[in-house]
């Protein structure tokens, strides 16, 4: 086992040739790398395989004897300062090594095929391989420092894949915003390491946390300066993890290619933030109010998160929010102490949250058969739905997915987010009322993408759809902002509202969609109804290359929830991995369960979770004939004031969470505007007044020498005269002063 051990330093470096061998090929032989570019995905995803091995190698060894590895070599050495690198293999290193390698290798097999008649289709490849090079070296860093230069190449990496398709506006702009915001937060990360430094002396975790302690417990620091320093290193963790108020960039990133935001914003980048808070808690616990900003921050993200997702159009922002309060909860449960808990999250959610970001990959691709490669078109759900039975295998596997994240039994999420809504209750009902309340939030909008997606409120028929350019495609508003009226009686809409028209939560106005469709081949993949060899007018189901990622982390969502439900009366699986970790925070790590307790607050959990999927069933489904109370319901809050203020609260909602809760705007007024008004003050200042005087004393030097000229003619005749005349005017100013 030692042995093995010892050579756990190849996990961060084994993916690194990838992306040199690419870069290296396409400098000296570029029509031989591009013609075998296959090659590189086979190699990316093989590197990583082995990466994956040899970490669930080291995570099973860790299960069975409970043991953490750590092993440095000196680098700088000073009399007053010795910095070292090395590797820590502890459950939270093979956790997040398990998680990066695994989704990893499904993303880069699925990429194979989203990616492959993209012409950067080898810059993609290398820039996945040094992402999860980089993210593999944060995880298994064994001090600051080290954590600090892998957390910045992880932000370039970003950087770069966020910014894929640089040719768009939009994106470039995406990418600078992650930079930008992430280099706030970063900023507060270097200043928080440079501060523990000056308090203890040492880098290196081990090291740290020992002297801290006995810092803390003999009294010798000053608990403002370090929790202050606790702070800035917290704002590292706000910004990679898209924590209010540093949230800003997460939505924005989704303009990168589907692979990516199912990668590094949904598994692995934005959990950064989440292990950097799960590294350092033995350092965060022992300082006074710092667990309750934590908490705080975590809440407030839960429940923003939620309502920003609520109304939005673009598939992949929706789920982007999501993570965003997912991430919320699991920052919310480390606040809470409950380590397990919010690492247990960690894994349920990352394997969900990449079936469903694969899954809207598939959709759009779906899309893109009607509307041509449109993103603000291929990814409005408002104009998707009946795709129901076109692509069967993706929306089923959007449907678990969804459920997951809704807290629905026996899948992923619902057994990590249980723990960590029960845990809220000891810690503070108030925090506990807005986690229970967020988690019905989260199964309505959730719930809402799917039958915007798949059901939603058009049912097109696509084999009777003619193809003529002229034959305009229509889908209902959901909020009645803006559309053109329906003309075309001809086109087959069904819409099956009722024959008033329907609710009035919905609008009347249709959207036009593009009117080329194109001309899509078969896939490899031979389903019932889809394996025809004919010319497709209509959207068809992803190949294998892109189905078998997505019915693997099917597998994940269905059963690693398993992982954290006590297999004996007094210990899991999940708890046993951890141990190493949780009695370095002197915690109990029996995890007995009284499955009488645990069936009651379930019970309560998936009640809200199930009020939740409800209400969205009851607005969203397009079959109203069960639900013979809506007109009634309607026509309640169209009698006199009830309209105004149905209405009111209705579109206050709508713009709440379109508009991104403002916070946006806010930012762009406050700190755009604002240092630019600042910028032009300073330049006019600077010109003017620091610039103005030494040249006001010029000039006006100037002007005195020119004067001073002109009187000096030579002329002694002339001098006796002005000298007379000062002597006279003199005398009689003195003569008048003295009367």
């Amino acid at each position: 086992m030692e042995q093995t051990y010892q050579y756990a330093w190849i996990i961060p470096f084994l993916p690194l040739p990838v992306p040199m061998l690419i870069g290296l090929g396409l400098l000296l032989f570029p029509t031989a790398t591009k013609s075998l570019r296959r090659m590189w995905a086979f190699q990316s995803v093989l590197l990583l395989s082995i990466v994956m091995i040899f970490s669930m190698n080291l995570s099973i060894q860790q299960i069975n004897s409970s043991s953490v590895y750590q092993y440095v070599w000196s680098w700088i050495i000073n009399n007053d300062f010795s910095l070292e690198f090395g590797y820590l293999i502890d459950p939270l290193t093979s956790i997040m090594s398990i998680l990066i390698t695994t989704v990893g290798i499904l993303v880069l097999i699925y990429s194979d095929n989203y990616m492959s008649h993209d012409h950067g289709y080898l810059r993609f490849f290398a820039y996945m391989s040094f992402f999860s090079t980089s993210m593999l070296g944060l995880v298994t860093s064994s001090n600051l420092i080290q954590i600090y230069i892998f957390w910045e190449l992880v932000g370039m990496c970003s950087y770069l894949l966020i910014g894929f398709w640089f040719t768009r506006p939009v994106a470039a702009k995406a990418c600078q915003k992650a930079f930008v915001t992430n280099r706030v937060g970063d900023f507060g990360l270097l200043l928080g390491i440079l501060g523990f430094y000056w308090v203890t002396g040492s880098f290196e975790f081990r090291d740290l946390f020992q002297i801290f302690n006995n810092l803390i417990s003999n009294n010798e620091v000053d608990f403002l300066f370090v929790t202050l320093c606790a702070v800035l290193l917290f704002a590292g963790a706000i910004a990679k993890s898209a924590q209010f108020p540093l949230h800003v960039w997460l939505p924005d990133a989704m303009e990168g290619p589907t692979p990516i935001s199912a990668l590094i914003h949904a598994a692995t980048m934005v959990a950064a933030g989440i292990f950097l808070v799960a590294r350092l808690m033995p350092l965060f616990i022992v300082i006074p109010y710092i667990m309750n900003f934590i908490s705080l921050i975590g809440i407030i993200t839960v429940f923003l998160g939620a309502t920003l997702a609520l109304a939005q159009k673009d598939i992949k922002r929706g789920l982007a929010y999501s993570t965003m309060s997912q991430l919320g909860y699991m920052m919310l449960a480390l606040g809470m102490g409950s380590y397990r808990s919010a690492l247990f999250h960690l894994i349920t959610h990352a394997y969900s949250k990449a079936l469903l970001f694969l899954g809207s990959g598939s959709v759009i691709h779906s899309m893109e058969t009607l509307v041509g490669y449109c993103p603000k078109k291929s990814q409005n759900m408002v104009l998707m739905g009946g795709l129901t039975k076109h692509v069967p295998i993706t929306k089923t596997s959007f449907l678990l997915g969804t459920l997951s994240l809704c807290g629905i039994p026996p899948l992923a999420c619902f057994w990590s987010k249980d723990e960590i809504l029960n845990d809220s209750w000891l810690y503070s009902p108030i925090f506990a009322i807005i986690a229970w309340s967020t988690a019905g939030l989260t199964a309505f909008y959730m719930c809402r993408i799917y039958l915007l997606t798949f059901e939603g409120h058009l049912n097109v028929n696509f084999q009777n759809y003619s193809g003529k350019r002229n034959t305009p495609l229509y889908s209902i508003s959901l909020w009645g902002k803006e559309g053109s009226k329906k003309s075309n009686k001809n086109f087959r809409l069904v819409t099956l509202l009722n024959k008033n028209g329907g609710p009035s939560f919905f609008s009347n106005r249709v959207y036009k969609i593009d009117e080329n469709v194109r001309k899509m081949t078969p896939p490899l993949l031979s389903i019932p109804n889809f394996g025809n060899t004919k010319t497709s007018l209509y959207p068809y189901e992803s190949d294998n290359t892109m189905l078998f990622p997505i019915l693997i982390l099917i597998i994940f969502t269905l059963f690693v929830g398993f992982l954290g439900i006590p297999l004996t009366q007094d210990v899991d699986i999940l708890t046993k991995w951890l141990t190493p970790s949780i009695n370095l925070l002197h915690k109990n790590s029996n995890n007995s369960i009284d499955w009488y307790e645990f069936c009651k607050d379930a019970f309560f959990s998936v009640s809200i979770a199930s009020f939740g999927i409800f209400i969205a069933f009851f607005l969203y489904k397009p079959v109203y004939s069960s639900f013979q109370n809506l007109d009634l319901i309607n026509s309640f809050f169209k009698m006199g004031p009830r309209r105004n203020f149905y209405d009111k609260i209705k579109n206050a909602i709508y713009d709440w969470s379109y508009n991104r809760g403002y916070i946006d705007a806010f930012y762009g007024r406050f700190f755009i505007v604002g240092t630019r008004k600042f910028a032009e003050f300073t330049h006019f200042f600077d010109r003017r007044i620091i610039d103005g005087i030494p040249n006001g004393v010029g000039l006006i030097s100037f002007f005195v020498a020119e004067v001073i000229k002109s009187v000096g003619g030579g002329r002694i005749s002339s001098y006796l005269f002005f000298y007379f005349s000062y002597v006279s005017i003199f005398l009689v100013i003195y003569y008048f002063l003295n009367i």
